[in-house]
């Protein structure tokens, strides 16, 4: 007789319905943002790492940063001027047409890697023999060692154009092909060499110490091996894209056979985005001419002119500033993109503004904070990026009064960034330009009124200032256009979001600063006292800021708060309470 079991028999579960087609390609869609989105973050994390060593091996507002700062940010701004457009313009869509070919797009694109080749290769044989008149060109009063350094600088790091287009070519390749992340995760082997090269160089060369003249003590080894390592960085960059490229199958080889590529037919598609590229960055060049001055004028001056900012300070502020911009704006504005390129296609023009509306309101939250945030803890920040010299103090205390100024533009540089979206997703680039060249033009035209009236000494910061003000002026421009082509798009709820969150981020400003002040941020103490001692206190008065920021939002039951912790919300969900 058989034994009745004591325990009830288990309902037998449904079976598992696995995921529909959607589903996955969703679910791959996120994980690949997700290794995107790191790669980006890694990548700043080691960057802002690599330009704190710079300034330990060279100083941050010395004459020697600001020849290096000039002859290796030179290609960066050269590439993107003559090449960095029609990459990241004219060159996706004919790849990924390309790509759906038999060939699986082979044939195109060994076609245009071999034109990138040649083209870039030339060209950076070109800039390199032309290395001396190009700083000559750049700089403004410059004594001959000065420019015969930066000249010795620039035959070192000018190659580094070549592999930029490489990078660009190969990168734009693997995203036709839906190979995103090693596009987005070959800047930190880059970042890490550097960081090595840097690092390598303070071991066998020392520290800067301050007081001491770098250019008749520097030597042809720290050339080789400080300028030499940037452009390896860059080498390293673009080679390790050839191992993902390789696994696409595509058998490349060189192609000479350019006629029929359809390159000129795009490329009229594109002709205003890549005017606004090209007006961007010949405006860059130009006012970094004017800022170069202050190199000069430290020369003559008492500690080297420590507390001098130039061409390296301003640089670096503008690296502190852009992160907060780079990773809520930019990544918000890029989800919001395809929403308003699905309602124009889909003409629902009426849902523009509120997806605007709310897009401005969801972002003011990080980046407001953020601007509050660099405004309390502007010297702890420049701090960080002034090495450990006897004049480091000064130095950061440079960089920190550019921080001040160009923060004060930081929540309209965003502002403007979603409305552009709004016109780009309509295939409008012509309004971009034109609000582009505007604002260049202003930019360079209030430049060059400053190196008339204002000492050497002041430029750096009054192009920061400028850079502050024209953010505000571009958004401005854009809004009034926005509403003349769609209509108002809520702005003044807009607005009223930005006042409510301001104060508490004000009042979390506050709160923040007297915790400085114990940690004496305005008395040169402890602070100020290292690298260390700025780190700690960045980390303790940014945690009790946003606490208090948090909580004052939760208590005035503030909606772009729940709008922006919705996507944490629903993966943690005590950030609901």
């Amino acid at each position: 007789m058989s034994q009745v079991s004591k325990h009830p028999a288990k309902p037998s579960s449904p079976p598992k319905v696995p995921p529909s087609p959607r589903e996955q390609q969703s679910r791959g869609h996120s994980k690949a943002y997700a290794l995107m989105a790191s790669g980006t973050m890694v990548s700043r994390v080691l960057g802002f790492i690599r330009t704190a060593l710079l300034a330990v091996a060279i100083g941050a507002s010395t004459t020697m940063a600001d020849i290096f700062e000039k002859a290796n940010v030179i290609p960066t701004i050269i590439f993107m001027l003559l090449a960095g457009g029609i990459f990241n313009v004219v060159l996706v869509p004919q790849l990924i047409k390309a790509s759906k070919a038999s060939d699986r797009g082979s044939a195109y694109t060994s076609k245009l890697v071999t034109l990138t080749i040649v083209v870039m290769g030339l060209a950076t044989v070109l800039l390199t023999s032309m290395a001396g008149p190009l700083i000559k060109a750049l700089t403004l009063d410059w004594t001959a060692p000065m420019l015969a350094m930066g000249t010795a600088f620039a035959y070192w790091c000018l190659p580094q154009v070549f592999f930029y287009g490489v990078y660009a070519v190969i990168g734009q390749v693997l995203n036709a092909h839906g190979r995103f992340t090693a596009y987005m995760w070959a800047p930190v082997a880059n970042n890490v060499v550097q960081i090595f090269t840097i690092g390598t160089f303070i071991l066998l060369f020392g520290a800067y110490g301050g007081g001491s003249d770098q250019l008749e003590t520097w030597t042809d080894s720290q050339t080789v091996l400080l300028a030499g390592g940037a452009t390896l960085g860059i080498v390293v960059q673009a080679v390790v894209l050839f191992w993902p490229l390789r696994r696409l199958g595509l058998n490349l080889r060189p192609d000479l056979a350019w006629r029929g590529m359809g390159l000129r037919h795009v490329g009229k598609i594109a002709a205003w985005t890549l005017g606004s590229m090209m007006v961007g960055n010949i405006a860059s060049l130009v006012n970094s001419k004017f800022v170069s001055s202050a190199s000069a004028a430290r020369e003559s001056m008492p500690d080297g002119g420590a507390s001098i900012p130039g061409e390296y300070a301003l640089n670096t502020s503008q690296l502190i500033t852009v992160l907060p911009h780079s990773i809520f704006a930019l990544t918000l504005a890029t989800m919001l993109f395809n929403e308003f390129t699905k309602a124009f296609h889909e003409r629902r023009r009426h849902d523009i503004a509120p997806l605007l509306s709310r897009g401005l309101r969801t972002t003011a939250v990080p980046i407001v904070f953020a601007s509050v945030a660099f405004i309390v803890l502007a010297g702890p920040l420049g701090r960080l990026f002034a090495g450990s010299s006897s004049t480091a103090m000064l130095q950061g205390a440079a960089i920190g009064q550019l921080l001040l100024l160009t923060t004060l533009g930081l929540p309209f540089k965003s502002i403007h960034f979603f409305m552009i979206r709004v016109f780009f997703a309509e295939e409008d680039t012509k309004t971009p330009m034109l609000i582009q060249t505007v604002i260049a033009v202003l930019c360079v035209v209030l430049a060059f009124g400053a190196v008339r009236v204002l000492p050497a000494t002041d430029i750096a910061r009054a192009v920061a200032l400028i850079y502050g003000v024209t953010n505000i002026l571009s958004a401005v421009i854009a809004h009034f256009l926005i509403v003349r082509r769609y209509g108002d798009y809520g702005s003044a709820k807009v607005i009223d979001s930005y006042i409510r969150i301001g104060i508490m981020a004000a009042l979390s400003g506050l709160v923040g600063a007297v915790v400085l002040w114990l940690m004496g941020g305005y008395s040169w103490g402890f602070a100020w006292s290292s690298i260390g001692g700025a780190l700690v206190t960045i980390a303790v008065v940014g945690s009790v800021m946003a606490l208090v920021y948090v909580v004052l939002l939760r208590f005035t039951r503030s909606e772009e708060l729940d709008d922006f912790l919705g996507p944490l919300a629903r993966r943690i969900p005590k950030l609901r309470r």
